[in-house]
């Protein structure tokens, strides 16, 4: 065998899958789904083919002509990261391209959360959505579960009648379900007999553009709309207060997309639709085509939440059309997409906004530098991820030192030089799956001798953050620098200083203060400024961990409800790190299990599981 990514099965020498066409029973009770997958692979194959799996019963494999059964494996034993591997024997008689796949996903899925009428924002319907990045697919459907298999996929969901759904792909029809439809007369126990009930619907979705696995996604609800522009409807559980908000949030959207465009060409999905999920949901946002995710917790209040769309939307052409070829390339994702981000919040919010942006980055960077100061490996752009569960080392590396790579290249060729850079590259490489060799070395061949003004080894090989990597400069960014600095000394800012500052501003003030200070400056800063009331959660997150770590225990009531009412791992990971890690802090460890005991259950599986990798770690 030989592996393509290291985090999948999938065998360089066999043929990729270039279509997926799925017919899906959503099982609300049961919290499972039935499903058949019919598979077209790129040519035709003979022999051992490896499939991806985590969490699902294979019940048959099936030949497309005769619906024959074909010999089919499972690994004895799963993969504690890659997962269960599914061997198919395709015959050497009867040449094969293609063939069906009939399963079920399990309650333990790690790609789905399945939500109870109380964990939703109406408290009326069930609610269940998809997280896929980077590498969960498999627990929905069997697949060749890596960046590097572009696919396109047709789906009917058959749901609940009071229900609606949305996906990753063109809404084509909303329906009663019809005997025999697309592959359902195929389903597992008797699911095809219940297909065409009364109480179900079907609906339709066709993905004809390729894209990566992780992409795939869905979410069913209740849902309700709003529309803010001609690309987009904002959607949520239908409740009005929610939907009101998120369309005032990202009323700008429209103005992104355009600028988007003269910065990196036409924008290829047609749809630029955004859904805010339950607070439950593990990311800030998940750029899935055509319908991105979004937390409600970049609801502000003041439109700065729309610097996360501006991301979600950047990913568009860097990530979407262009991705990296296996999670060890991830920065090919991020870097270039926390770049593409930057641009389009200087067009639209303003110089000032994209530098306070930079800057919180920065920082987080180098705290990144201190988090694996004892691992190394993972503060390099490419690295080395064999037997590593990408979930476990995400941080802002790929991130954030990608896009000071991307900076220091234009700041030595210049902006409109790398303008045009840019734009080369998403035309030369759109749907397409690259690695880090293959950027290189088309950045060598169109920007000549770069590798004799920039160290491009060190820079993607190397270790720490290079040292022609670059602080960023504004008079605001340095105004606010400077009164952290000053917080040292004793003084805090005047209201007068902070009379117009916004959640950014905060976050970055509070990013730059002491780890530690004494618990009478907590409470004295809390007074003044009420940050631990804060509606933004990256202010009121980087306050609580200010008073975790400075153990100013009048705020750990606060910890626990944060804990307790969002989802997000942005927030999860510093708040637990910061309770578990260090000596001499047993009563805020026992306070860290029982708020997780407590919570867990509301939390994604990705945003479960990586918080007992920090406790496995510290407890």
């Amino acid at each position: 065998m030989a592996p393509l990514d290291p985090h999948s099965f999938t065998d360089s020498h066999h043929p990729l899958t270039t279509d997926i066409s799925l017919s899906l029973y959503l099982d609300f009770p049961c919290a499972t789904i039935h499903g058949v997958a019919f598979f077209i692979l790129k040519s035709p194959h003979v022999g051992q083919l490896s499939f991806d799996t985590r969490s699902l019963s294979i019940h048959q494999v099936l030949s497309p002509i005769t619906l024959s059964p074909l010999p089919f494996s499972l690994s004895s034993s799963p993969d504690p990261i890659k997962g269960t591997q599914l061997s198919i024997s395709l015959p050497d008689d009867d040449v094969l391209n293609s063939f069906f796949i009939v399963f079920s996903t399990s309650p333990s899925s790690s790609a789905l959360q399945w939500l109870s009428p109380p964990q939703t924002f109406n408290k009326k319907h069930p609610f269940v959505y998809t997280q896929c990045q980077c590498i969960h697919a498999r627990s929905i459907f069997p697949c060749q579960d890596t960046p590097a298999a572009r696919i396109r996929y047709s789906a009917l969901l058959n749901v609940p009648r009071e229900l609606s759904a949305v996906m990753s792909a063109r809404h084509v029809d909303r329906r009663s379900p019809v005997s025999g439809e697309g592959h359902s007369h195929l389903l597992p126990g008797g699911f095809n007999s219940l297909w065409c009930s009364e109480t179900r619907v079907v609906e339709e979705f066709q993905m004809n553009q390729t894209i990566p696995p992780y992409l795939f996604a869905f979410a069913v609800g209740e849902l309700g709309f709003r529309e803010v522009g001609p690309r987009t409807w904002v959607y949520s559980e239908a409740v009005n207060s929610v939907l009101d908000a998120a369309a005032k949030e990202f009323a700008g959207t429209e103005e992104m997309i355009r600028q988007g465009e003269k910065l990196f060409g036409d924008y290829d999905w047609e749809r630029f639709d955004l859904l805010v999920l339950p607070p439950s949901f593990p990311y800030g946002g998940m750029e899935n085509p055509r319908m991105v995710f979004l937390t409600p917790t970049v609801i502000k209040g003041d439109a700065s939440g729309a610097q996360v769309v501006a991301h979600e939307l950047a990913h568009s052409w860097t990530g979407n059309l262009i991705t990296n070829m296996n999670n060890e390339h991830f920065w090919l994702n991020e870097g270039f997409t926390t770049y593409a981000e930057r641009r389009i919040v200087e067009a639209v919010q303003g110089e000032d906004r994209a530098i306070l942006n930079t800057g919180i980055g920065w920082k987080g960077l180098n705290e990144e530098m201190e988090r694996f100061k004892d691992n190394l490996e993972f503060t390099k752009l490419k690295n080395n991820q064999e037997g590593v569960d990408p979930d476990d080392v995400y941080s802002e590396v790929p991130y954030e030192k990608g896009f000071q790579f991307l900076w220091r290249i234009e700041r030595q060729i210049g902006r409109p030089a790398f303008d045009e850079f840019i734009k080369k590259y998403i035309a030369t490489f759109k749907f397409k799956s690259i690695d880090t060799h293959t950027f290189l070395k088309f950045l060598k061949a169109n920007v000549p001798g770069i590798e004799k003004e920039i160290d491009l080894v060190l820079w993607t090989e190397g270790t720490g953050i290079p040292p022609d990597a670059y602080e960023p400069v504004s008079n605001l960014y340095t105004k606010i620098v400077s009164l952290a600095n000053e917080f040292k000394l004793g003084r805090m800012p005047r209201e007068d200083e902070v009379a117009d500052w916004r959640g950014q501003e905060w976050e970055l003030y509070l990013e730059n203060l002491p780890k530690v200070i004494e618990a009478s400056q907590v409470l004295a800063l809390d007074e003044r400024y009420r940050l631990s009331e804060s509606k933004d959660y990256e202010v009121k997150v980087a306050f609580l961990q200010l008073a975790i770590m400075s153990q100013c225990r009048n705020f750990y009531g606060e910890v626990e409800k944060t804990l307790k009412e969002v989802g997000r791992m942005k927030y999860l990971r510093p708040l637990y790190r910061a309770l578990v890690q260090g000596k001499g802090k047993e009563e805020e460890k026992i306070l860290a299990k029982r708020v997780f005991s407590e919570a867990r259950e509301c939390y994604h599986p990705i945003a479960r599981g990586v918080v007992e990798s920090i406790f496995a770690k510290h407890l």
